[in-house]
C-alpha cells in the first residue's frame, strides 16, 4: 500500500476519464458508531421492502421516494437502493447520479470503469485498463457523484458474505438525462421510471472476457479513504474486526424489534383566530347569562366556493363528525390524564375534549340532523347559518359550547367554536384557573382545526397532495 496522505477536511478522490468526461467523485463524510452500518442496512431494507414502489431487480433492491413533475419543470427523482453481501453486477445508468450512502460493517469497495462502449467493442481489455477501486471503511457515511457513462459495481470488503455493501439515498438529477431509447423516454414521461428501467448491464462479451481474465486486486489502481486512523494500520485492522462483529449482532437484534414509523401533521394551513367577543347572533349569548366565569370564541375561515353550495346544515353535520372522528391526539392524551385524576372525585369523564364531549351523550333532548345530541339548535331560513349548543353540568362547573357554520358571500365559510363556563364551587374556580391557558391556546383551536381538516380540508388541494404521496 502507498503512503497515506493526511488531509484536514473530508477525505476524497476523483477519477477522471481518459476521454475527458465528467469525473467520478467519492467523498468520505463521517464514521458512525460500531456496527451501525449493518444495523441500518437491515432496518432500512425492511422499510424499503414495505414501500409500495419497491422493486427487487439486478441485485439492487430499490424504491422511488419522490418522482418527477415535468409539468412544473421538475425532472429530478429520489430513490433508495441497497447492495447486499454479494454485491451487484457491473452496470451503468442513463443519466447523472448523486447518492449518499452508509457502508456495511465490513466496509465497501466501489469499482468504476470509464471505458466507453466503442472502446469495449474494439477491445474488452480496455474495461480493466480504465478500472479504478475506491475502498470505504466500515460504518461510514459517504457521497458519490458520477455520470451515466460510468460502469460501476459495489461490493462489501468482506468476501465471506457476512456483511452488506451499503444502503443509499440516490438523487437522479434528470430522469430524462443520457441517451434514452424512445420507448424508455415515454415511460419516464408517464411517471413509470425506476432504477432498473434506467440501467444498462455490462455487455455479455465483456462479462465473458472478465470471467476468463479477471484482474488481480493488486493490478487495479486503488484509493483507500479513512478517518482518524491510517487504513493500513494495526489499529484500523482491529477496529474493522470489532465493527464487523458488532455489526452482525446489531443486524440480528434489529430484526427482532417490530418495525414501526410515525407521522405527525402540524400546520395544516387552517389558521384559527380567537375573537374578542361573541358574534351578536351566537346562541352562546343566551347560555349561562350573567353567571359565567370563562368565555371564548374561535373562528376558522375556509375560502372554498365548492363548499358554499352545500348548505350550512350539511356543513355543520360534517364538522360535528370531524370532532368525533378526528380529535387531536394531544388533546386525547390530556383528557386521558384528566380523567385519571378526576375519576376518584366522582367527576364526569370523556375521551373527547370538554367543548364537544356531550356529543357522546345519550341524554340530550334534541338531535341535530337527526344524529347529534344537542341542547339547542338554530338554522336560518336560507340555510346559510346553522349552530348548535352542547354542554353538560358537573359537580364543580357547568359548561356550554356553541358550534356554528356561516356561509359568507357565497365564497367563504366561517366555522366557530365558543365556550362558556360557570364555576359552581371553589374547586371549579381552581380547576378553570389551572386549565384556562391550555384550553385557550391549544385545546379549542386544535379541536376546531382538526375537525375542519377532517370535514373539509381534504377537498381539492389536500386530496391532490395525498394522492401524490400515496403514489410514491
Amino acid at each position: 500500500m502507498g503512503k497515506a496522505r493526511i488531509v484536514a477536511t473530508f477525505p476524497s478522490t476523483r477519477i477522471v476519464p481518459a476521454s475527458g468526461g465528467i469525473p467520478v467523485e467519492v467523498t468520505l463524510i463521517a464514521q458512525l458508531g460500531h456496527g451501525v452500518g449493518d444495523q441500518m442496512y437491515a432496518s432500512a431494507c425492511a422499510r424499503q421492502r414495505a414501500h409500495p414502489a419497491f422493486i427487487d431487480a439486478l441485485h439492487e433492491p430499490s424504491t422511488q421516494l419522490g418522482g418527477t413533475d415535468f409539468a412544473k419543470g421538475d425532472a429530478t427523482a429520489l430513490y433508495t437502493f441497497s447492495v447486499g453481501p454479494h454485491g451487484h453486477p457491473f452496470h451503468r445508468h442513463a443519466g447523472h447520479r448523486v447518492f449518499t450512502a452508509v457502508s456495511g460493517s465490513s466496509g465497501a469497495q466501489l469499482r468504476f470503469s470509464t471505458a466507453t462502449p466503442d472502446e469495449l467493442a474494439d477491445d474488452p481489455a480496455q474495461f480493466v485498463r480504465a478500472l479504478h477501486h475506491v475502498n470505504i471503511p466500515p460504518d461510514c457515511l459517504f457521497t458519490v457523484r458520477f455520470n451515466g457513462k460510468t460502469w460501476h459495481q459495489f461490493v462489501p470488503c468482506d468476501p465471506t458474505g457476512r456483511h452488506p455493501a451499503l444502503f443509499a439515498l440516490s438523487c437522479h438529477t434528470n430522469e430524462l438525462g443520457g441517451e434514452l431509447a424512445e420507448a424508455t423516454r415515454q415511460q419516464v414521461l408517464a411517471g413509470e421510471a425506476s432504477i432498473p428501467l434506467l440501467t444498462e448491464l455490462l455487455p455479455e462479451h465483456v462479462v465473458a472476457w472478465l470471467a476468463k481474465a479477471a484482474p488481480r486486486p493488486s493490478d487495479v489502481p486503488t484509493v483507500s479513504l479513512a478517518l482518524d486512523v491510517r487504513p493500513d494500520s494495526l489499529q484500523s485492522a482491529l477496529c474493522k474486526r470489532i465493527r464487523g462483529g458488532l455489526g452482525r449482532l446489531r443486524s440480528i437484534m434489529s430484526q427482532w424489534r417490530p418495525m414501526s414509523g410515525f407521522l405527525t401533521k402540524t400546520g395544516t394551513g387552517l389558521p384559527v383566530q380567537q375573537l374578542a367577543e361573541l358574534p351578536d347572533d351566537s346562541l352562546l349569548r343566551h347560555q349561562l347569562v350573567g353567571a359565567h366565569h370563562h368565555e371564548d370564541m374561535f373562528l376558522l375561515e375556509l375560502s372554498d366556493p365548492a363548499l358554499t353550495g352545500k348548505g350550512a346544515t350539511r356543513l355543520l353535520s360534517a364538522l360535528l363528525d370531524g370532532f368525533l372522528l378526528n380529535p387531536p391526539s394531544s388533546v386525547s392524551r390530556l383528557m386521558a390524564l384528566r380523567n385519571a385524576l378526576v375519576k376518584p372525585l366522582g367527576l364526569r369523564t370523556s375521551p373527547l375534549g370538554c367543548p364537544v364531549s356531550s356529543l357522546l351523550s345519550s341524554r340530550a333532548c334534541e338531535r341535530f340532523d337527526q344524529r347529534f345530541p344537542v341542547l339547542a339548535q338554530t338554522i336560518d331560513e336560507s340555510d346559510r347559518y346553522a349552530q348548535v349548543i352542547l354542554g353538560a353540568d358537573d359537580k364543580h362547573l357547568r359548561f356550554r359550547s356553541c358550534i356554528g357554520v356561516r356561509i359568507v358571500d357565497g365564497r367563504h365559510v366561517e366555522l366557530t367554536l365558543g365556550t362558556r363556563v360557570h364555576c359552581t364551587n371553589l374547586f371549579g374556580h381552581v380547576y378553570i384557573a389551572l386549565i384556562e391557558r391550555v384550553h385557550r391556546h391549544h385545546v379549542s383551536p386544535a379541536m376546531l382545526r382538526m375537525a375542519a381538516e377532517h370535514a373539509f380540508a381534504r377537498a381539492p388541494a389536500q386530496q391532490d397532495l395525498d394522492s401524490r404521496i400515496l403514489a410514491t
